[in-house]
């Protein structure tokens, strides 16, 4: 599944499938990341051993995941968690984290097509976008790709200082969001980009 992207400026990237050849990549990456971006993440990202028991899920088929290599280094990652199973099996969790230097350039929108076309080949039907209340920038993306929040549950989740957070609860019709990265992809600079 190799893909060269342009992203909004020009910069070119490699979307692919991640590999166990990747841990090392994977961890640097994650170790590059400032900690406010890490603070509210689901695991501590920085943990090697959590990082590679996250990685066995890949070879279970319980998630796919996929990463943008800029200069032979990781520079975003996203993932689709599978449910795989009873009424939940038409759904898959959604989660992307991009590098400070690569952010607010187009590539999480990029990811996000990406996991979009992984997603219906899965045959999602609805995809859904956990995060804390602090983080602003993720819903408002998720908003504009045509998620809407379903549920705020005050207090029930920690980030990784120990602090008690709101979660919030995005989903989106896989339609729906087609719609929204057409449009995205569409009416945005990105055409400019790819002539």
């Amino acid at each position: 599944m190799d893909k060269i992207e342009r992203m909004k400026d020009g910069t070119e990237v490699t979307i692919r499938p991640l590999g166990p050849q990747d841990t090392d990549r994977l961890m640097a990456f994650y170790g590059a990341l400032p900690e406010e971006d890490r603070k509210y993440l689901k695991f501590d990202v920085t943990d090697r051993r959590a990082v590679v028991k996250r990685l066995r899920r890949v070879d279970a088929g319980d998630d796919i995941r996929i990463v943008a290599v800029h200069g032979g280094l990781i520079v975003a990652s996203g993932a689709l968690e599978l449910s795989g199973e009873g009424w939940s099996k038409h759904q898959g969790e959604i989660r992307v984290i991009v590098a400070r230097p690569f952010q607010k350039r187009g590539l999480g929108t990029i990811v996000i097509r990406e996991l979009y076309f992984i997603a219906v080949q899965n045959q999602i039907q609805t995809i859904v976008a956990r995060m804390m209340r602090p983080q602003v920038g993720a819903q408002k993306i998720f908003r504009r790709l045509g998620f809407r929040e379903e549920s705020m549950m005050p207090d029930f989740v920690k980030d990784l200082q120990g602090s008690s957070q709101d979660l919030i609860v995005m989903t989106c019709d896989v339609k729906e969001l087609w719609k929204q990265l057409d449009r995205t992809f569409s009416e945005s600079d990105w055409q400019r980009c790819r002539d």
